[in-house]
């Protein structure tokens, strides 16, 4: 072997032995113990317990990341977890390797199964804040991308085939979110939504909000506008824009005015919730609490026994045709509220609206 071959092979041993420990020193760098700890520590402070199948396995390419295998979200305490999910990768910062902060910029999460009863569990389970708290924007470098997922409710599957993309959060950046699922009956629904956060005193503002809601091809909303809150229940939004309906017998379409808002809460009046829809065969017009209205909907939409009650809330209902889980009605006329007229039956029962329906 000549003496310049020979100093050829030297230089590539040299390279590949370089190579190996930089690879080693990096895979050493990346810590997956550390940064399992610091999630887990993040989770305990939320009243959560976070836990894997298998310790966190990490990679270099194309990118630094860790590898979570079966990973399982619940409640402290509670026997049903909030999320389970068969894989997620967290993606890191270069500079993460080199001994600077630790940090994430990218969580992936592949066919998480999302618990709705056992979330709103978790969250009446946690302490009530006394006053009014100053809100403020968290600055969350990580996007997020879920693909595979579904949210359910005990054994009642809501949506499946569930992907979703969201930016990073910074103020007075935009901040995207996309969502594309399925509904229990198949149906094909996306929601996007982009607005600007950002803090005005001790007031957090989101400006141009751009909603854009199309279920199937039957329904396409888009509104734009924009919302601030103030702690509690001192928030406010106004949004307005467009409700298209198309009849997928006739190919139909129809155009309504669309508008939504927010009054906050004062000494006599609870947070409400408004909603004004104007067009050819409908005429809402209602003011109504958002719990109560979240309660009364999940009543009506009910896949196994929906119940049809008063609004409540104050306003008024004209409406052609409502179909809501297994209920379908023809010729809707609702008023709720201390100024509709009542029944002698409503009255005898105590309600203060009355419904009709042909």
């Amino acid at each position: 072997m000549s003496r310049r071959l020979r100093l050829l092979v030297s230089l590539l041993v040299a390279v590949v032995a370089a190579l190996l420990l930089a690879l080693g020193a990096a895979l050493y760098l990346l810590r997956p113990d550390s940064f399992t700890a610091l999630l887990q520590e993040q989770a305990r402070k939320a009243g959560l317990e976070l836990s894997l199948a298998s310790p966190a396995s990490p990679q270099l390419f194309p990118r630094p990341a860790l590898e979570l295998e079966g990973l399982t979200l619940s409640a402290q305490g509670a026997s049903t977890p909030i999320l389970l999910a068969s894989r997620g990768r967290l993606v890191l910062p270069w500079r993460s390797l080199l001994g600077g902060p630790t940090a994430i910029t990218r969580l992936e999460i592949d066919a998480p199964r999302v618990d709705l009863s056992a979330l709103q569990s978790w969250l009446a389970g946690l302490p009530a804040q006394n006053g009014r708290s100053v809100p403020e924007i968290p600055s969350v470098d990580a996007g997020i991308s879920v693909i595979r997922g579904s949210l359910v409710r005990g054994n009642a599957a809501l949506l499946d085939d569930v992907s979703l993309e969201a930016g990073r959060l910074n103020p007075g950046q935009p901040f995207p979110l996309e969502i594309i699922a399925r509904n229990a009956d198949g149906t094909a629904m996306q929601l996007n939504l982009s607005a600007v956060p950002r803090m005005q005193g001790n007031s957090l503002q989101l400006d141009d909000i751009a909603l854009r809601y199309a279920h199937d091809t039957a329904t396409l909303l888009q509104l734009g506008g924009r919302a601030s809150w103030r702690g509690g229940a001192d928030a406010t939004l106004a949004l307005d824009g467009k409700l298209q309906r198309t009849d997928s017998a006739t190919h139909e379409s129809r155009d309504y005015d669309v508008r939504l808002g927010l009054t906050p809460a004062n000494q006599h009046d609870p947070l409400l919730f408004a909603l004004k829809v104007d067009g050819a065969d409908n005429h809402t017009d209602l003011q109504l609490p958002p719990l109560a209205l979240a309660d009364w909907w999940s009543q009506l939409d009910s896949e196994h026994s929906p119940e049809l009650s008063v609004l409540p809330g104050s306003g008024r209902i004209e409406m052609d045709k409502l179909d809501a889980g297994g209920i379908h009605i023809e010729g809707l006329s609702v008023q709720t509220g201390s100024d509709a007229p009542a029944s002698a039956a409503s009255t005898a029962a105590g309600d203060n609206g009355e419904a009709h329906a042909q």
